[in-house]
């Protein structure tokens, strides 16, 4: 996950209570994440925290890898515990969709065929 996903975050250690936070500058609106690690189960799971310094709104992320007939997927799943700004173009669904799209069918998709 580090080299596609947390490059930004060298540092990163899938342990429980890891913190950190960077930030992701678009236009005139600084993004600074929050993240805490809450619960890994090695090779298997890793769950995280997720807010924004700068804007109300609380999420855990959730991956998850399933061996299924000799594949391994990942499940991918946000919990919103506390809304976002729905006037901010960033929270709304379509962008996290595409977000995501471009980390895990791209990035990773990308690691995994140089690897």
């Amino acid at each position: 996950m580090r080299q596609s996903f947390f490059e930004n975050i060298p540092d990163f250690k899938p342990k429980i209570g890891f913190n950190t936070q960077f930030e992701v500058q678009l236009e005139d609106r600084t993004f600074t994440h929050l993240w805490k690690v809450t619960e890994v189960i090695p090779l298997k799971k890793i769950t995280y925290n997720w807010k924004y310094k700068e804007y109300p709104g609380d999420s855990f992320i959730i991956f998850v890898l399933l061996e299924e007939d000799g594949k391994v997927n990942i499940r991918l799943t946000t919990k919103v515990i506390e809304d976002f700004p729905d006037h901010i173009p960033e929270f709304l669904r379509k962008s996290c969709v595409q977000g995501w799209h471009y980390f895990i069918r791209e990035r990773l998709t990308d690691y995994i065929k140089k690897s």
